[in-house]
């Protein structure tokens, strides 16, 4: 059997170029003589691969020399609670946007160590937009303000970055980072899971202001401490070495394919094939405001559960895999992330329109 166009929210596919060459390193990474998944973290091979993994992000995202660059574990899970126990001051003060479900979840950790102030939510619609900010809805006496960019669940993206004055603006941007550009300083923190854009799962990426380190509350965890992995450059304990080799192939293909501008613009054709057609069809029906539509995930209903299950095994025959919706949305969704090519999208909008013809 030949590869899929496996449209899954995560882990995703990953770029044919960078799995041939991880094939071709499996067992001999450069005449080491060993695999990556072999080597000890604190060996000069893996020293220079984490290096070279970590100076290619920062060119991809242009990060400033003033922030930190940490490779972790625990996925953005962990953040939902590292992010409070590191930046809570005596004020413990935090304004959320509520706009999914994992922002929601960032929220119920919060408030275990300080208050939430939940700025603005769009669960009244669920989640099908995201709902309008201005500066004075944002406290300046808050310890940090925090948004996720984009939800992969509901297929939504965040158009602009809310103006919050002179507070930290952290983001959980763990799918959609690498698929446009950002301004890093705009940001205290940002934050992500690989398994969507970046490689495999295991890798958690922070990139955080400097001055956002040390200031951790007295009983936060040695390992939730950002300080901890920043002063030991990211090697305090065992990090997810072979993820991070991956994710260094990853951020070279990439730059290879011309930077965050030129991706952020085939992403943009990919997501308006799909959305046009479905603005288009009399059977399938795109769930999210025109505004408010995500590049990375595509939620879309017929709005009958036998013909969405049809479709759904319909399109796996045809090696178009894992289109299910999430439990709570329902209806399909089409993940298409960095490294799903033109032609999956293109495969997927015929099969659309061939299933609608015959539906």
């Amino acid at each position: 059997m030949g590869r899929v166009f496996n449209f899954s929210a995560g882990p995703a596919m990953l770029p044919l170029e960078v799995l041939e060459k991880a094939k071709n390193e499996m067992t001999d990474y450069q005449g080491s003589g060993m695999s990556v998944m072999e080597m000890s973290h604190r060996s000069k091979v893996f020293m220079e691969i984490a290096e070279n993994a970590k100076s290619k992000l920062i060119e991809l995202m242009g990060i400033p020399a003033n922030y930190k660059v940490l490779f972790l574990q625990g996925g953005a899970s962990s953040q939902f609670a590292m992010v409070p126990l590191n930046l809570f001051s005596e004020k413990k003060k935090a304004d959320i946007v509520n706009t999914g479900a994992w922002s929601k979840k960032a929220i119920a950790e919060a408030k275990r160590y300080g208050n939430v102030n939940v700025v603005a939510s769009s669960e009244d619609k669920t989640f099908s937009y995201i709902p309008e900010l201005s500066a004075e809805m944002f406290d300046q006496d808050a310890d940090y303000a925090h948004i996720t960019t984009n939800n992969t669940i509901y297929g939504t993206l965040f158009p602009g970055l809310p103006e919050v004055g002179n507070v930290p603006l952290v983001a959980d941007m763990s799918s959609n980072i690498l698929s446009q550009e950002y301004d890093v300083s705009k940001f205290g923190i940002i934050y992500a899971g690989a398994q969507k854009n970046i490689g495999p799962a295991g890798l958690t990426i922070v990139i955080i202001r400097e001055d956002l380190i040390g200031k951790a509350l007295d009983f936060t965890p040695t390992m939730l401490n950002y300080k901890t992995h920043a002063d030991n450059d990211s090697m305090f304990n065992t990090p997810p070495c072979y993820s991070i080799y991956m994710a260094g192939l990853v951020f070279e293909w990439a730059l290879e394919k011309g930077g965050l501008k030129s991706i952020e613009k085939i992403n943009k054709e990919k997501a308006g094939l799909l959305y046009n057609y479905l603005d288009s069809s009399s059977l399938f029906k795109a769930t999210v405001e025109p505004k408010f539509r995500s590049l990375m995930n595509v939620p879309f209903v017929t709005g009958n559960d036998e013909l969405d299950a049809k479709f759904i095994s319909e399109a796996a025959a045809n090696n178009l895999t894992t289109l299910k919706g999430h439990r709570s949305v329902g209806g399909m969704r089409a993940s298409i992330y960095n490294s799903m090519p033109m032609e999956g999208v293109k495969a997927l909008v015929d099969f659309m329109k061939d299933f609608e013809s015959r539906n």
